[in-house]
């Protein structure tokens, strides 16, 4: 893969934020932009611990996709204080997502402001995710391909991110918003996925209290090099064809693809891995 490191800034007026990164739609990671915030003092996994210590959790974990698990079923529970306790233990494949601030911790709300970039933020969405040291998310692009603020707390995490006119080359999964689950893109065997050699992207890694700019529809691949977690707060997407595609995914794909996994199960998920293989290669006249 051929990966440029994502540019950082320190300081930035949102004028500036809009004529460089987001109007021609580049990631940038803003290094000081929220430490006027009291989460920026604040936030750490202690300190989660103490405020939602005993709220039941949903843990995911990296294994591959299968009907008999359910759509978005979690893995696993537990209370927050004892997972932030294993994040602090041990490496652990367990994470959260989509944790949503408002229902679970209204508390949290106070320690935050919805910064001004220059974009209409969505305030009733606020997401946190956490992650145990070498947890991962797989390759993905957010469904409503909305323009994403992603900020970081506790330690460090690893960041892969691809454009969608680099879709062809991932192996992307039919019908669906991930790439084939077996990819390691923090460290990709191009003999079992050669396409991904001309993939064209961008990486960094974030540390406290750092923010990334993820423009809209892009492809992010998420590890956790230590124990943290993040917050996401998004913008809708303004390009007609990125809100096309977001609709479509809302209103047809998500439905059709739980019609399908109803009908034909596990098959309707292996025929989609195989298809993701076969029609990457071909396209790029790959023969295996």
């Amino acid at each position: 893969m051929n990966l440029a490191d994502i540019p950082r800034v320190s300081n930035i007026t949102k004028e500036d934020f809009i004529e460089t990164y987001f109007k021609p739609q580049k990631p940038v990671v803003l290094e000081r932009a929220i430490e006027d915030w009291p989460a920026f003092s604040k936030w750490n996994l202690d300190y989660i611990k103490s405020v939602a210590g005993e709220k039941t959790v949903p843990l995911y974990d990296d294994r591959p996709v299968q009907h008999k698990d359910g759509f978005n079923e979690p893995h696993a529970k537990m209370k927050m204080a004892e997972y932030v306790d294993l994040l602090k233990k041990e490496p652990t494949k367990y994470r959260i997502f989509l944790w949503n601030i408002i229902k679970e911790v209204p508390a949290l709300q106070k320690d935050y402001t919805f910064p001004d970039f220059g974009l209409r933020l969505l305030k009733g969405v606020p997401m946190m995710f956490f992650g145990g040291r070498d947890s991962y998310t797989f390759m993905h692009y957010d469904i409503d391909l909305a323009n994403i603020f992603h900020f970081h707390f506790d330690g460090k995490k690893e960041v892969v991110l691809f454009p969608q006119s680099e879709t062809e080359k991932l192996y992307k999964v039919p019908h669906s918003l991930i790439t084939h689950e077996s990819i390691d893109f923090s460290n990709p065997d191009y003999n079992k996925w050669p396409a991904l050699k001309s993939a064209n992207g961008f990486r960094t890694t974030l540390s406290h209290g750092e923010v990334l700019y993820m423009p809209e529809g892009y492809w992010h691949y998420m590890k956790y090099n230590t124990p943290g977690f993040s917050m996401s707060l998004r913008a809708l997407a303004r390009n007609p064809k990125n809100l096309a595609k977001a609709s479509y995914n809302i209103l047809i794909m998500r439905y059709y693809d739980v019609l399908m996994r109803k009908i034909k199960g596990q098959d309707w998920i292996d025929e989609k891995n195989e298809r993701a293989i076969k029609e990457t290669n071909n396209r790029h006249n790959i023969i295996t």
